[in-house]
């Protein structure tokens, strides 16, 4: 079996058998790299040598807990929950929809990605609790919205993701206007639209009551809006303003920190105990990019990618649907390994586009290969800051597991879609 395979294979099933993401992900690059011929400490060193690819994802996310956990001392936390107490009136349906709405702005509107997690989700655990809401159904939505919006809309992260496809397709001999990638992935987007409504309204619509959860108290009405949540709102608009600008997570955390400082809102005696908080919510999620970034550049580095290809073409035969079928599947392991769609599309592009050439697949059909196989994997990867994001938000009370309460939904909700969907689009195009 293919070294790629087998290294994906044992590290799903280490993740499904409760085994930490990060060692999970050691023990596979390990066995990749040594199926490859490499030896133990070549792969190692491949594996810390890659860490440094996420080195910067992995400061804004700690910076950015930092300024989450100070923004919630404000009070402001408290404020937001009970307005919204107030204002939806235990209407679950409109919260998990709102969520989805929220996070698919985050893609283009306001591009900021999963920096708005870390800062929304941890204040509304108390609401999500007093209304029994299955936290599986919001970690769909926020999926939901941190991909859909990339695969089918040529704005923010998703006209990158457009551009990434045109450009690599051309590179490997294969014309396509930026213009029609769009109609190539509207049926992909239509297969996550199915999976939405499926986890929101028929799997995960059943109340769900966790122990030991956070409450909140029936004084709603007693919470008065005050200038050290004004102080709070400020200091989030100027880390997304400073976010923006110079598009840097980094430069937009520090801003945001320095505001509530400055401003005089956290005393400064204080300043270290609140950091630490925030580094003990986000550090996990950071190692887990830091060990998926290393993960990466071993496997790249075996050459088992090129080698499942060639072995998927020798099975396709003259076998046009089944071609596509293979190709969409070849994309689900790469990207389930790697975590990310916009680093596979280039791996993606080089292997596929002759491959599509050959079985006579016009470009917008390739598009759609390429682009679907590319976000194949994205929902329901361990390593993905696709299911990072919604976990580093709903487990900070310790009551969300990543694996089985993030990565199995969204894995079952849209990748599952995505296959038939992206399938058909390759077919009818």
């Amino acid at each position: 079996m293919n070294e790629l395979v087998i290294s994906v294979i044992l590290m799903l099933s280490l993740c499904l058998l409760r085994v930490n993401v990060i060692l999970a992900l050691l023990f596979a690059a390990l066995t990749g790299g040594i199926l490859s011929g490499m030896g133990v400490q070549e792969t190692l060193d491949l594996f810390i040598k890659g860490m440094g690819g996420n080195g910067s994802v992995a400061l804004s996310y700690i910076l950015l807990g930092a300024l989450a956990v100070t923004i919630a001392q404000t009070g402001i936390t408290q404020w937001l929950v009970s307005k919204l107490l107030t204002l939806l009136n235990g209407k679950r349906s409109f919260i998990l929809i709102a969520l989805a709405a929220i996070a698919s702005a985050s893609q283009n509107i306001v591009p900021v990605h999963i920096a708005f997690i870390p800062l929304l989700i941890p204040p509304l655990l108390p609401l999500f609790n007093r209304l029994n809401l299955d936290r599986r159904a919001v970690a769909s939505a926020l999926t939901f919205g941190l991909k859909a919006p990339y695969i089918a809309l040529p704005i923010g992260f998703g006209l990158i993701f457009h551009q990434i496809i045109a450009e690599q397709m051309k590179t490997n001999g294969m014309e396509i206007e930026i213009a029609m990638i769009p109609i190539a992935m509207i049926l992909p987007a239509v297969g996550m639209v199915v999976g939405l409504i499926l986890a929101l309204f028929f799997t995960y619509r059943k109340p769900r009551v966790y122990s030991g959860s956070i409450q909140t108290e029936n004084n709603e009405d007693s919470i008065r809006f005050t200038s050290k949540h004004l102080m709070a709102l400020i200091a989030i608009v100027i880390a997304l303003v400073i976010q923006l600008w110079t598009d840097s997570m980094v430069f937009g955390a520090l801003s945001g920190l320095l505001v509530m400082y400055i401003g005089a809102v956290i005393r400064w005696r204080d300043i270290d105990e609140l950091f630490l908080q925030g580094v003990k919510m986000m550090a996990f999620i950071s190692f887990v990019m830091l060990a998926a970034s290393g993960y990466s550049e071993v496997i790249k580095t075996t050459g088992a990618v090129d080698d499942l290809v060639s072995s998927a073409v020798q099975l396709i035969g003259d076998q046009r649907a089944l071609a596509a079928l293979i190709m969409l599947l070849v994309g689900l392991f790469i990207t389930m390994g790697i975590g990310t769609s916009f680093g596979t599309i280039p791996i993606l592009a080089t292997l596929f586009v002759p491959l599509c050439a050959a079985f006579g697949f016009p470009p917008l059909a390739t598009a759609a290969i390429i682009g679907t196989a590319g976000a194949l994997g994205d929902a329901g990867s361990p390593a993905s800051d696709s299911t990072l994001g919604p976990t580093s938000g709903l487990n900070v009370d310790g009551l969300h597991n990543h694996i089985w309460d993030t990565c199995v939904p969204t894995f079952v909700h849209y990748n599952i879609p995505l296959i038939v969907f992206g399938w058909l689009a390759a077919v009818l195009l």
